[in-house]
């Protein structure tokens, strides 16, 4: 071994650290300032929001997590908001999720390449599909459609224990059930998207290794591909989770207005993103701080799915790595 080898091997890690080129100590600066400054970003909108949502925050006290909402009288309680937000994502989510994973894995696993490619371009063109497009489309073509549906189910379930409380009447084109749908529409492609780059960086060795024991395809997917994207996959369903929580204008037109808390899905209700956006041009004074608590509360809601999804997401690959 040589002595410029020796010497370079016997310099320690900090005088090798501190000799890196300039550009790469430019890019760590710009980049650490780029991080700083996104955090900086969300606490200064978390900090106006609720500086302008302090007056509701101290006049309603434990008062706004009730059921009562009526600007006329000064009661703002926004339960009726946060359930019709968190029934309309559930719907999404229960109703996106198979459909997401499947086509991924369809397209990924099953499909050829050159049948694959237009498929994925057409969902790449869904998931850029503006809200307001679907939400009109929701209002216009498809809730006068679904409500025909909806009606049959409800005279067809009433009486039955469990889906007459949940699908009886009253049966209305725009609802929660109209709105969980329209929400799943547009989180699928976003989902779908994410499920199939995720799925396709599983090791082509694992698949074959899969084959030449002899297991089936099915076998192969439940027993490589999916241990190897679970990580991500939960990732892409919380990431839809935020999407569909976070829904402004699809939502507001399909929901049906009506702050009530109900087991029906088929019946009108409303949501967080939805009052904010139909009620806020008309506010004033507390009413106006209650919607901009609305705002704060639906803000931390979506960091802790945030959050939530990168500890999934880390135990997950933590897991993979044990394995």
């Amino acid at each position: 071994m040589s002595t410029a080898t020796q010497e370079h091997q016997a310099r320690p890690a900090g005088t090798l650290t501190e000799r890196r080129p300039l550009g790469d100590r430019g890019f760590q600066a710009l980049a650490l300032a780029a991080g700083i400054l996104v955090l900086v970003i969300l606490v200064l909108i978390a900090v106006s929001t609720s500086q302008q949502a302090s007056s509701w925050f101290s006049t309603e006290g434990t008062k706004i997590f009730s059921s009562n909402w009526n600007p006329a009288a000064n009661q703002f309680g926004v339960l009726a908001f946060i359930y019709g937000t968190a029934i309309t994502a559930v719907i999404a989510i229960v109703l996106a999720v198979p459909v997401s994973v499947g086509v991924a894995l369809l397209l990924t696993e099953v499909v050829p390449h050159r049948w694959a490619r237009p498929i994925v371009y057409v969902i790449d063109l869904l998931a850029v599909v503006p809200s307001v497009v679907w939400g009109l489309w929701g209002i216009l073509v498809f809730a006068p459609w679904f409500q025909q549906i909806s009606t049959s189910i409800a005279s067809g379930v009433t009486g039955v224990p469990v889906l007459g409380n949940l699908f009886g009447p009253p049966a209305s084109g725009a609802s929660f059930f109209t709105a969980g749908l329209i929400l799943a529409f547009m989180i699928t492609p976003i989902v779908t998207s994410l499920s199939r780059e995720v799925i396709a960086t599983v090791p082509r060795i694992d698949r074959e290794g899969a084959y030449a024991l002899g297991a089936t395809r099915l076998e192969m997917i439940r027993g490589v591909v999916l241990p190897h994207s679970q990580g991500g996959i939960v990732g892409a369903v919380l990431l839809g989770l935020g999407r569909a929580m976070g829904e402004t204008i699809a939502a507001a037109l399909v929901i049906g207005s009506s702050a009530t808390i109900t087991s029906h899905l088929f019946a009108p209700g409303y949501n967080m993103p939805a009052v904010i956006a139909n009620e806020f041009g008309e506010a004033t004074g507390v009413f106006r701080s209650a919607l901009m608590g609305i705002g704060v509360l639906l803000f931390v809601f979506t960091i802790v799915i945030n959050v939530v999804a990168r500890a999934v997401v880390g135990r997950s690959a933590r897991r993979g790595r044990g394995t």
